[in-house]
């Protein structure tokens, strides 16, 4: 037998000693990190045709985005054991040992010997032999001493990005922004796994009847001490599409904050309003619920794949009031008659929504912000044409920079007949602290992702002005 036939057969014994969970953990960090692909995506792709357990299902999500959101982090770690910069190691080796180091530092119910020894034959089985004898030599070294690791200085802003793996950047606008102890809050929310709460749909039940009917499918669940409409998950078993109160429609998965958007613009039964960057429409049917499913909602995005899906939720959830398309806002035509009430939810850094993708945080662009504040402003100008004298308009992103809020707003009224409208009341049932409650009852008001418990939102309530006339300038 020849030294290829032997590593060969090598390869296939170290195979049949890894757990299939572990083995597609490495590849889809490989995928993220070295190809470029999205965490999210690619997670989504294995989980739909690898046959895994529940348990490995719920490992193998835990491995990835707990890896990719932690990558900062670990190779801090990993650069104290190993002779050359993690980032000049083989890729393969890279991702094996970026996913071990996670298992080690952070999930301690998985013991280390395993994590330890599957690595090692991970390592045997993608790269070579010597490189198995680096990942055994380097992770148990890990094991010894990683109580003794030595970060930056704490509290320093290089500490607060290693520690909490975050871009340097990012953590310096943050500190300029908030200071050190409610960036360092915000960090740490930021690495949580992301909440998962059900809006539920009032056109078909309430909200101790939905508990009841998803405790008896064995969800753990509870209502949300600050929304009536929201029920709060903490387990749920198997994927979600097989609940029969999410096939018939009597949920909608989203976030708190993001309910709170709907609640704010307040449209009326049969009233007709305007939602220019609908999404797959989440707050698009919420305000449908709200209007008890009557008058009529616009719906526009430029993505048709997430109109589709917007047609599936409206279905789904049992509404009609909704007129889907894919349209580019910025080419619509003006109405013949303007709407009384628009919702522009538009695309932003996403700064305040970190925790919802782990490999987020790793693709923003502080300097892209300019590029994003210009079609934020471009499209609040043509909400103006579409909208009623006396009309309603709620600006909200899922941004924490004033440059994308704040800054965006006031150029815009500055240059447009709208004045800002206090909603403090309408979140009267929201435990605001006195400055957020004073910033809503002057018509903005930004929630720091983890300050309430939920993400990170923005919103802005505007009024056109009556004496504008029915239109307002356009702009571009």
């Amino acid at each position: 037998m020849n030294r290829v036939q032997e590593d060969a057969r090598a390869k296939n014994r170290a195979g049949d000693k890894i757990s299939k969970a572990r083995e597609e953990a490495v590849q889809l960090v490989y995928e993220v990190t070295e190809q470029g692909a999205y965490a999210n995506l690619a997670l989504m792709k294995t989980l739909r045709h690898a046959k895994l357990s529940a348990t490995d299902r719920s490992l193998l999500t835990g491995l990835v985005n707990g890896t990719i959101r932690m990558l900062k982090h670990l190779d801090w770690v990993l650069n104290i054991f190993l002779k050359q910069d993690i980032s000049k190691q083989n890729p393969w080796l890279r991702s094996i040992l970026r996913v071990s180091a996670y298992q080690i530092m952070f999930m301690e119910r998985i013991p280390d010997f395993a994590s330890v020894n599957e690595a090692v034959e991970l390592s045997r089985k993608r790269c070579n032999p010597n490189l198995a004898k680096v990942t055994n030599g380097v992770l148990r070294n890990l094991v010894r001493h990683k109580d003794d690791i030595k970060y930056p200085p704490p509290g320093s802003p290089e500490y607060l990005a290693v520690y909490y793996s975050h871009p340097q950047e990012l953590v310096d606008n943050l500190l300029t922004l908030f200071g050190a102890q409610q960036s360092e809050s915000i960090l740490a929310y930021n690495n949580r796994p992301a909440e998962v709460d059900f809006r539920v749909n009032t056109l078909k039940i309430s909200q101790d009847e939905l508990i009841r009917e998803l405790q008896q499918s064995g969800v753990k669940c509870y209502a949300s001490p600050v929304l009536p409409c929201c029920i709060r998950i903490e387990a749920l078993e198997g994927p979600l599409e097989e609940l029969p109160a999410y096939r018939e429609g009597r949920f909608y998965v989203q976030n708190e904050a993001s309910m709170l958007a709907a609640i704010i613009l307040d449209p009326l039964p049969g009233e007709k309003v305007f939602d220019l960057c609908s999404g797959v429409g989440g707050k698009t049917t919420h305000m449908a619920e709200k209007m008890q499913n009557q008058g009529l909602i616009k719906a526009c995005d430029s993505y048709p794949r997430k109109i589709d899906m917007l047609k599936a939720n409206c279905a789904r959830l049992g509404i009609n009031i909704v007129e889907a398309r894919t349209q580019d806002i910025m080419l619509l035509e003006e109405e013949q008659e303007p709407v009384g009430r628009v919702l522009l939810d538009v695309p932003c850094s996403g700064s305040g929504v970190l925790n919802r993708r782990s490999d987020a945080r790793w693709n923003k662009d502080m300097a892209g912000i300019k590029q994003l504040t210009s079609v934020q402003s471009q499209f609040l100008h043509k909400a103006v044409s579409l909208l009623d004298s006396g009309g309603y308009l709620l600006y909200s992103t899922c941004s924490i920079l004033p440059e994308e809020n704040e800054q965006v707003v006031q150029a815009f009224i500055a240059d447009n007949p709208f004045d800002l409208v206090g909603f403090d009341q309408k979140l009267s049932f929201f435990p605001l602290e006195a400055r957020d409650k004073e910033n809503a009852r002057q018509g903005m008001l930004t929630l720091l992702p983890g300050k309430y418990d939920t993400d990170g939102m923005f919103f802005a309530l505007m009024q056109k002005s009556k004496a504008s006339g029915v239109r307002g300038r356009a702009g571009t």
